[in-house]
């Protein structure tokens, strides 16, 4: 066999529901760690006498930490035994964690939330691993895990803002660290090893990545338009913090953690748009999608002052993330089969890399001329989309 294949070795087995449920809280404990910063923002600047900007680049660190990690260590799922991986990658942000609840600077925390994303990163391994244990239940398990994913990163603003109205911003990271911690002894209990299936070495494996980008037009501006996406997204959820501390709202942590809420409401509408790209109508949904998002911004740009616009606002916006990145997914997965964990890694990495371009400009902007500004930020990234669009309307579908 050529050395940069992956072999056909399956791992297929019958595995428990409760096994699944177990890889799926914790996905959902693991991812949640990149999010929970995001309503603590200032109360860390607070603490630490430094302004909304530097603390800010928390949000920006964190996204850059997972899109290392995406790049660097999820593709060794391929090359190790997952459960070794999945248990090494835990066992490490256990230990990050820790050095957070304890951390005396605001660099520091920088440096801490990138290993924090970093080892997060064992999501994108518990997954691919899920999906390899049987191919007749192989969708209603990934189904399993993207839910426990799903609730993760939308209930971390909730739990985040609540904890650190009642104890304080570290102990966010404390009760993160007693999950982690517990997850990851039954994941060491439970989860059964698997034989790895790449036969290359380790820089075979990113460069056979890496030439993936070069190969698929597709590809190329799927991963684009999810930049834009998600940077626009990140964008808006680090200052939203920011402008709900401020005038005229001055709500503290817990209230604002609370916008979360909305945010899964909206996620839980976005499937029944996102089945429609099942029915041949990929493009028109995207279109949906993204002019859902140009409205939300609208609204929270005329009525900034108005909670009911930020409700309204949010519940829109995440709408139209969810839907774009569910026909995204779709179309990634219509590219080369045989090369789909590798398609995954670029994509992944290069979305995540959108979300810290995003937040960055986002943080710059507020600086600058606060939520006018992030606004504007976000209008100009969602009508970039929309020529992406349109252009993709005009080309013959390719890969």
């Amino acid at each position: 066999m050529d050395m940069m294949q992956i072999s056909s070795t399956s791992y297929n087995r019958d595995v428990s529901s409760a096994l699944i449920l177990l890889m799926a809280v914790s996905a959902g404990i693991s991812v949640a760690n990149i999010y929970y910063n995001q309503p603590i923002l200032s109360d860390i600047a607070r603490e630490f006498h430094t302004t909304e900007t530097h603390a800010g680049l928390i949000s920006m660190l964190s996204q850059i930490g997972y899109g290392l990690g995406l790049f660097f260590l999820t593709p060794l799922g391929d090359k190790f035994d997952k459960k070794h991986l999945i248990i090494t990658l835990q066992t490490l942000l256990l230990i990050s964690l820790g050095f957070i609840f304890f951390s005396t600077s605001i660099v520091q925390l920088w440096v801490l939330s990138i290993f924090i994303s970093l080892f997060s990163v064992s999501v994108q391994v518990i997954m691919p691993m899920a999906a390899g244990f049987s191919a007749v239940n192989r969708g209603k398990n990934v189904g399993a895990i993207f839910t426990g994913m799903l609730i993760g990163i939308l209930s971390a603003r909730v739990f985040s803002g609540v904890i650190a109205d009642l104890w304080g911003w570290r102990y966010v990271y404390f009760i993160s660290a007693v999950a982690v911690g517990m997850s990851t002894l039954l994941l060491t209990i439970y989860l059964p090893g698997t034989k790895s299936s790449f036969e290359g070495s380790y820089s075979q494996l990113l460069n056979s990545a890496l030439k993936q980008f070069g190969r698929f037009r597709l590809l190329r501006r799927l991963a684009l338009i999810g930049m834009l996406q998600f940077g626009l997204f990140c964008s808006f959820w680090t200052t939203l913090t920011f402008h709900l501390n401020s005038e005229p709202f001055h709500y503290p942590s817990s209230t604002i953690g609370m916008f979360g809420i909305i945010a899964i409401a909206g996620a839980l509408v976005a499937p029944f748009i996102g089945k429609r790209a099942d029915r041949g109508s990929v493009l028109r949904v995207r279109f949906i999608a993204v002019s859902l998002n140009i409205i939300s911004i609208l609204i929270m740009f005329l009525f900034k002052n108005s909670v009911g616009a930020i409700i309204a606002g949010i519940f829109l916006l995440d709408i139209g993330a969810q839907s774009l990145q569910v026909t995204n997914t779709t179309l990634l997965y219509s590219i080369d089969e045989s090369v789909h964990s590798r398609i995954n890694t670029i994509y992944m990495t290069l979305f995540f890399t959108g979300g810290a371009l995003g937040t960055f400009i986002g943080i710059l902007l507020w600086q600058w001329g606060g939520w006018d500004f992030v606004m504007l930020q976000m209008i100009l990234f969602a009508l970039m989309i929309v020529g992406l669009l349109f252009k993709e309307k005009k080309d013959k579908p390719q890969k």
